[in-house]
């Protein structure tokens, strides 16, 4: 996709598990570190995901995001009747990496958006060093 491209909804109702990717990334790491000290009591599924409070729908998340980027209404809603079968609500458990990491998420859906707006932003400008955006960024993030 490129700026300048229309992003087809398909399901404007869905609810799906949103998220800034330093989110689940940083509990990956918690879980890499746990897996190096202490292997086997570690070695098993996990979820990494927004807060209960941030399930939000496909049309509110881009509508934010779309006034966060200032696209003008850069999408479309496509209720074509011929699309694949999705679920409605899709939702992560992470009680147990809330109780077994101490992981949580950091971020509001509003603080993520306006991150990922901004990133986005500036890649497209194509004027930015993106790996010192990114690393300020991330060291915006781990200071929350």
């Amino acid at each position: 996709m490129n700026q300048n491209q229309k992003v087809s909804i398909r399901n404007p109702n869905a609810i799906r598990p949103w998220q800034f990717v330093l989110e689940p990334l940083s509990g990956y790491l918690m879980l890499a570190e746990k897996l190096f000290l202490k292997g086997p009591d570690y070695a098993e599924a996990w979820n990494f995901g927004p807060d209960n409070q941030d399930d939000k729908s496909v049309e509110w998340l881009i509508t934010k995001f779309d006034k966060e980027y200032g696209g003008g209404g850069n999408f479309k809603i496509d209720l074509n009747d011929n699309l694949p079968h999705e679920v409605n609500y899709l939702k992560l458990d992470c009680s147990k990496s809330i109780k077994r990491l101490n992981w949580s998420p950091k971020l509001k859906i509003e603080k993520s958006i306006l991150l990922t707006s901004d990133w986005y932003k500036n890649f497209y400008k194509k004027d930015k060093d993106m790996y010192a955006f990114s690393v300020e960024q991330i060291k915006q993030f781990e200071s929350i």
